[in-house]
């Protein structure tokens, strides 16, 4: 099989933890890239969770629309939470 060279930019301090890593699991950082573009093709997929991370600000921004959607829904009686609750679970188990 053919090899090719490829090249891209990291973190120093991330490449050297990366490869100390790598080395405890007895392996390269190439070996570890081959892996990963390996199961990518496979799969058609990241082979794991990618997510932004949330900062402190956009948490308590989104926690305020919530509050303000929420003082905007009228009150509801018990029983009417309850029947909301028992139509939701009803549709999770017939998968809708």
């Amino acid at each position: 099989m053919e090899q090719v060279m490829v090249n891209f930019r990291m973190d120093a301090a991330l490449k050297r933890e990366m490869e100390a890593t790598c080395r405890e699991m007895g392996m390269s950082l190439t070996t570890a890239f081959t892996i990963f573009a390996k199961k990518v093709t496979r799969e058609k997929r990241i082979p794991f969770e990618v997510s932004a991370d949330v900062t402190r600000e956009e948490a308590i921004a989104a926690i305020a629309g919530l509050r303000r959607a929420a003082a905007r829904q009228p009150d509801m009686t018990l029983d009417e939470i309850n029947a909301e609750i028992r139509a939701a679970r009803q549709e999770r188990k017939a998968g809708v």
